[in-house]
């Protein structure tokens, strides 16, 4: 995998310092509230399990299935499943944890339909904040990162279901990305 990096963007070290300084203003905004986090899978796994360890507060967790990328690197319909139940939602705080906001579709959706499910709140948390693809009117409440319009791999990050399982946040190579999008991935 490490001859598909182009450039390292974020190391360890650096994800640590973010997600110290995110959880610590996660935890003053929730300090005396009940709270639930919902994790956006599959890409926030890693994010939010990490987060949620540094957050010393009570909270419950929970998780939402969304998905538009697919296989490739342009986003397409957005297929959303596995709300939590209604008793998970209704009359609740959320906290929605991404990976990342690009074009903000995702995010939007699912505040829109937590609302209409019943949520008191939804916020948002997101790992990776690109604002330049931005679609929807949205900005999160937490962000660890902004970054330029790259695509990018990594830290519960995926390219055609490979690469979440790096320590770092990294770009490809534009010739993997190429080779992907053909459905060529090695």
């Amino acid at each position: 995998m490490r001859d598909d990096i182009e450039s390292i963007l974020y190391d360890e070290a650096h994800i640590l310092a973010g997600l110290d300084r995110v959880a610590a203003e996660v935890t003053a905004s929730y300090r005396e509230v009940d709270f639930t986090v919902v994790g956006v899978l599959k890409g926030s796994c890693v994010f939010v399990s990490d987060l949620i360890r540094r957050i010393p507060i009570p909270l419950e967790l929970a998780f939402v299935s969304a998905a538009s990328y697919r296989d490739g690197t342009q986003p397409g319909a957005l297929d959303l499943r596995f709300f939590p139940s209604e008793g998970e939602i209704r009359g609740r705080r959320l906290l929605l944890v991404d990976d990342i906001l690009d074009s903000g579709r995702t995010l939007s959706a699912l505040s829109g339909e937590f609302l209409a499910r019943g949520a008191l709140e939804v916020k948002t948390c997101v790992f990776l904040d690109k604002p330049s693809r931005r679609e929807a009117e949205l900005e999160a409440d937490f962000v660890c990162f902004e970054i330029e319009d790259l695509f990018v791999v990594g830290y519960g990050l995926d390219f055609a279901g490979r690469y979440r399982n790096l320590p770092y946040v990294a770009s490809l190579r534009p010739e993997v990305v190429a080779q992907g999008s053909d459905g060529g991935v090695s």
